[in-house]
């Protein structure tokens, strides 16, 4: 075999039993985890907002942006429902190139995956001890879900990963929210069998295990946009792109129908700053068809502490090390009019 074999990694239950979680942090995630689902099933009307960094690269960053969406969730309650982003891993289109806090605690450090494991432990924790917040995360590795599966409230399949077996038939054993992003080439029809596939039982190995999943309900779509054959970038938030989603649901038997729209990634182009036109857009298209207005769920919007993004080793406190966030003051702002117009 062609790899060098470094060191043997703990399993989920020994990381767990080293760095439990408290009985505040469970009751905080059993709570919010039900409150999400209502939301999915159509019995809560809030939209949920999945915000914050493209990637997790800083711990104390991480942990003042979340602190700060504390009291702007308590702003907008009634009328949007916060998840934040803390991705822990970096999906890298050619394999190069800063992977996560997962792989590099220390962006500018060598890997060291135990101390990965540690880290995204701890600050998942933090940020449900210190912010009564459970977060979102990606699936990007699904073996190595189980060591924040006592954590987390929301996960995304990218759209690298969504065609992947072994995403689809874990995702069908979770239970909580999991989107099921478009793939990078567009095709809708890849992600309407991920989620079907999600939604069903299964018999699959995991983790050594032989396993049965009974299927999870509350898998949905999650539109990013996407590249043509000529590497231009098209969306897919449109009225057009929403209704045709609606169309293929209808078409179904799938469990409580939902889109989540990314308002960054190939909807923007790349162009962060089109974010809060974007998600606004949506909220348009909801007001317009009653078709829209009841699948669509929530927004993802890539969110920190300042604009754009930095080279790693620059070092400027809360700016994103991968793709350009909205900063502070935006998302403040785009928080606050989206409740207005919700």
């Amino acid at each position: 075999m062609n790899m060098t074999f470094k060191c043997k990694l703990p399993i989920p239950m020994e990381v767990k039993k080293q760095y439990p979680a408290s009985e505040k942090a469970i009751k905080i995630k059993a709570e919010r985890d039900e409150e999400l689902k209502r939301i999915f099933e159509g019995k809560d009307k809030r939209l949920v907002l999945v915000i914050g960094p493209c990637s997790a690269d800083n711990e104390d960053s991480v942990m003042e942006y979340i602190s700060r969406l504390v009291p702007l969730q308590e702003k907008v309650r009634d009328k949007i429902f916060i998840v934040p982003r803390i991705y822990t891993n970096k999906p890298r289109t050619t394999g190069d190139g800063y992977k996560g806090m997962l792989h590099q605690p220390d962006p500018s450090g060598k890997s060291n995956l135990f101390e990965g494991i540690v880290a995204i432990r701890k600050l998942h924790m933090r940020a449900l001890n210190e912010t009564g917040l459970s977060c979102a995360d990606e699936m990007l590795y699904p073996e190595n879900y189980r060591y924040l599966n006592d954590l987390l409230s929301y996960v995304a399949i990218g759209a690298r990963s969504v065609e992947n077996q072994q995403h689809r038939l874990t995702s069908s054993g979770l239970d909580i929210p999991v989107g099921m992003k478009n793939p990078t080439g567009g095709d809708l029809s890849v992600m309407m069998n991920s989620i079907t596939a999600a939604q069903h039982r299964h018999e699959f190995i995991y983790r050594g295990w032989e396993v049965q999943s009974h299927g999870n309900p509350y898998a949905h779509a999650i539109l990013r946009g996407y590249v043509n054959k000529r590497g231009v970038s098209l969306p897919n938030y449109h009225y057009e792109d929403l209704m045709r989603v609606c169309e293929l649901y209808a078409e179904t038997k799938l469990q409580n129908p939902a889109i989540i729209v990314d308002t960054n990634h190939s909807n923007s182009g790349k162009k962060y700053l089109e974010q809060p036109r974007i998600a606004k857009e949506v909220l348009h298209c909801c007001r317009h068809s009653s078709d829209i207005d009841g699948i669509v769920k929530g927004l993802m919007v890539e969110s920190y502490l300042e604009d754009g993004c930095q080279k790693i080793g620059e070092g400027i406190y809360g700016k994103s090390i991968t793709d350009p966030c909205i900063g502070w003051e935006k998302t403040e702002r785009l928080v606050l009019e989206l409740a207005d117009i919700y």
